[in-house]
């Protein structure tokens, strides 16, 4: 069985490995891979900039991103052969802590857990998996193309359920939003924000090409503008920052209406140093009753709504935002990042293409 794999901490070492065959234990599902979603974290760790392999290993399993068909599931179990699932990311810490043990994992205090593909615990980057049935999600036949998308989806299904309780704190009407980035991320964003007939605008450098058409499918408006300039008309209620990049993560703090909502997604490289004037942005924040928060990771609650969010939003638009679609053999071609793609996938059942 063929799968992708890397050392952690060492970059140039992305390989396709011969792995044994899975076998999967009295509540795991054996699961056929179908796809598996390339992102900026797995390009991270084949970098060698973090990543840690299962104990005693050298290698781990790539890929967070998954979709697969069962194969084989356990008797009585509530999945069956056929079944199209995504595997769960990340796992509760073992004592646990408060939050692993409500089942709010994605909020774990004590730094314990574990997830896929990324630290500790093999990946969904190979031909076969295994996964329990209690971290698998079923998702609608309709999917099959596009399911993949999954992962990502609840990272903004938690965002914006996180918005809502926050902006629930008071009397809460939100009518305009502010995405930047026009990556998965981004669109992914917009998409939820249009689900909740929120009037939505996008920033984004790219001027032409597929991000802007998909934005102007969604109903909402797409910009190249910076952030003061765009908020001006815009107005926003919620800002949901997908960049990381530190200039538009402080604009964005800057430019909400009162009472706004900031909600960081994107994750900043270090060194990048500007100059802020801090206590003007303090005073905005405080005078304002502005909140800005970090949103990472997902628990099981976000990806039943992800799932539910992708099944509304049908598959034409959702295959649109895959740009690339490569075989495993050619997975180092993934890994190549172009500005004007928005998800790269590669086809765990393809040969050669």
């Amino acid at each position: 069985m063929r799968g992708l794999t890397v050392v952690p901490g060492r970059a140039g070492t992305l390989e396709i490995s011969d792995l044994p065959e899975p076998v999967p234990g009295p509540t795991e599902l054996l699961v056929e891979g179908l796809y598996l979603g390339i992102c900026g974290t797995d390009r991270e760790i084949a970098s060698g900039e973090y990543g840690w392999p299962p104990p005693e290993r050298e290698r781990l399993v790539l890929g967070h991103e998954s979709l697969g068909r069962v194969v084989q599931a356990p008797p009585r179990s509530t999945f069956a052969p056929g079944d199209l699932v995504v595997g769960v990311v990340r796992r509760p810490d073992p004592e646990p802590c408060p939050a692993c043990a409500r089942g709010e994992f994605d909020m774990c205090r004590n730094g314990l857990y574990v997830e896929r593909g990324i630290k500790q615990i093999d990946g969904y980057g190979s031909e076969r998996w295994v996964v329990e049935e209690d971290y698998a999600v079923r998702l609608d036949p309709s999917l099959e193309q596009v399911g993949v998308l999954m992962e990502p989806t609840t990272v903004l299904a938690k965002a914006w359920d996180h918005i809502d309780r926050i902006g629930n704190r008071a009397w809460y009407e939100p009518r305009r939003a502010l995405i930047t980035g026009a990556g998965p991320i981004g669109l992914l964003a917009a998409l939820l924000a249009r689900q909740r007939g929120l009037e939505v605008a996008v920033i984004d450098r790219i001027e032409e090409g597929i991000k802007p058409q998909l934005v102007k499918e969604l109903g909402a408006t797409y910009h190249t503008a910076p952030i003061p300039e765009v908020t001006a008309s815009v107005k926003p209620d919620v800002i949901v920052e997908c960049t990381g990049a530190a200039q538009l993560i402080f604009d964005a703090m800057a430019h909400t209406s009162v009472a706004g909502i900031v909600c960081l997604t994107g994750v900043s490289s270090a060194g990048h140093a500007i100059r802020v004037d801090a206590g003007s942005l303090n005073r905005e924040i405080v005078l304002e009753n502005d909140v800005v928060f970090g949103s990472v990771n997902a628990n099981l609650y976000h990806y039943r709504l992800a799932a539910d969010a992708l099944a509304a939003a049908g598959p034409r638009w959702l295959e649109r935002m895959i740009t690339r679609t490569l075989p495993l053999e050619r997975a180092e071609e993934a890994f190549d990042s172009d500005p004007s793609d928005v998800k790269v996938v590669l086809d765990l059942t393809a040969q050669g293409r």
